[in-house]
């Protein structure tokens, strides 16, 4: 399940921690992953994630889908050690926040910088996590 804080031509939507709505969310629903955007300070930290299940996935949406500029993998790589401070490494996952059109307009990304972003997602991915 994937949880949009609003991506309309690079715009965004709503704000918060997912600690007010976690505890519902994470084990009221029946799905195996869940999908969460951090690409931002708007998510407000990791904390959350020791609510959810430890037979679930947490796929963390640390790269922004809403502009072209390039996420540092060292940094990447320091927030996923953070999220996994609170659920576990083995049960995390790493993708953009999002889809690169969400609406029909798409958001103000090349494709270039789409293709970029999504090797980044691979080349961080190894690193945490290895072959």
């Amino acid at each position: 399940m994937h949880l949009c804080r609003g991506n309309n031509r690079g715009a965004w939507f709503g704000e918060g921690s997912y600690a007010p709505i976690a505890e519902k969310l994470f084990n009221g629903l029946a799905v195996e992953r869940f999908l969460l955007e951090f690409d931002s300070e708007r998510a407000r930290g990791f904390a959350p994630l020791r609510l959810v299940p430890k037979d679930k996935s947490v796929v963390l949406g640390l790269i922004t889908t809403k502009t072209g500029s390039m996420e540092q993998a060292d940094d990447l790589l320091r927030r996923i050690d953070e999220a996994s401070q609170h659920f576990p490494m083995e049960h995390l996952a790493l993708s953009p926040q999002c889809g690169f059109a969400t609406f029909a307009e798409g958001n103000p990304l090349s494709w270039d910088e789409q293709g970029r972003k999504l090797e980044l997602v691979v080349a961080t991915a190894r690193r945490a996590w290895g072959e």
